[in-house]
């Protein structure tokens, strides 16, 4: 992979981060710009990638991990184009094939989710790992499962972040999901945090944040439980804004113990290294286009003909 010049795109609903390299440490160029209307903002991705190459050379792939939700099937009329998602103008939006047809190089597309999940399997906090869970808690909850070195995707790429938790007893917060109310998101997410408290999560302090943190814990510990028990992680790893809360992981580590309940008593659900913090920060996004960029570049070196076009999925 080190040989290969590979282009990334971590496509947010609020920022583009456009990179060229072939690791979080080897990164030659790079540009951060808002997300505007789609037009102008992936026009403005493309020149990134197309001056790049011409001072320094051509780039062999690039990989999209975006905001999604995505259609990811391949062989579909609408792959890598956004199903109906909340940022405003860009439901239905063709995101991969643009960039395709502009750079004619290959191009792999998934979430910015399962992107992250790419990334810190190959650089961050599930290295040597082929079967694992990325979290990221931030103004929502998303969630990537990487099982037998393959993020999973079938009908859509998984929506962990609107799983069903069990209420805390006591606890009359409605939630903030728009579609369940009171999902995992809607219950444990920073957007619920800072309605929930009345301030902004980060923003919390004293005795206040010490309830927050208890009862955030609770929640997380109970949505890790419905992963633990479908996905059979090795590890999860934890990222967002959220995860950065000074204290809330030993706090997690214990609510998971006590919501696991000694079932099935592995020892590994107890280790300090089953649940643990990312490590690429906001690198982990685009390390994962990296990824799918290099898993493009493999799966048209394996085509009997040349096609530029689109795909999605990679291995770690």
């Amino acid at each position: 992979m080190s040989a290969q010049r590979l282009g990334s795109i971590e496509s947010g609903g609020t920022k583009f981060v456009c990179l060229v390299g072939s690791s979080p440490d080897r990164i030659e160029a790079e540009i951060r710009f808002p997300t505007g209307e789609p037009g102008p903002t992936l026009a403005r991705a493309i020149a990134f990638f197309q001056e790049t190459a011409a001072a320094t050379g051509p780039l062999d792939a690039i990989g999209i991990a975006s905001f999604g939700p995505l259609e990811l099937r391949p062989g579909h009329a609408k792959f890598g184009h956004l199903a109906a998602t909340p940022k405003p103008g860009w439901s239905g939006v063709d995101v991969a094939g643009p960039v395709a047809a502009a750079l004619g190089v290959p191009v792999g597309i998934d979430t910015d989710v399962n992107g992250a999940a790419l990334g810190e399997g190959r650089w961050g906090a599930a290295r040597g790992l082929d079967t694992y869970a990325y979290l990221t808690v931030g103004t929502g909850i998303g969630g990537g499962a990487v099982i037998g070195g393959k993020v999973v995707s079938g009908l859509v790429h998984t929506e962990m972040g609107h799983l069903a938790v069990p209420r805390i007893a006591g606890d009359d917060f409605p939630g903030s999901c728009p579609f369940h109310g009171d999902c995992w998101e809607g219950l444990a997410g920073g957007e619920a945090m800072g309605a929930r408290w009345g301030t902004p999560a980060e923003e919390l302090t004293g005795e206040t944040l010490r309830e927050a943190l208890q009862l955030e814990a609770a929640y997380l510990a109970a949505g890790l439980r419905n992963i633990v028990y479908t996905t059979a992680p090795q590890r999860i790893v934890i990222g967002g804004g959220v995860a950065e809360l000074p204290g809330l992981f030993p706090l997690l580590r214990a609510e998971l113990a006590a919501a696991l309940a000694g079932y099935p008593g592995l020892p590994e659900h107890a280790a300090e290294e089953f649940v643990v913090p990312a490590r690429l920060g906001r690198l982990a996004g685009p390390a994962g286009g990296l990824v799918l960029a290099a898993g493009a570049a493999s799966a048209a070196r394996q085509r009997p003909w040349s096609d530029p076009g689109p795909s999605g999925g990679t291995e770690v």
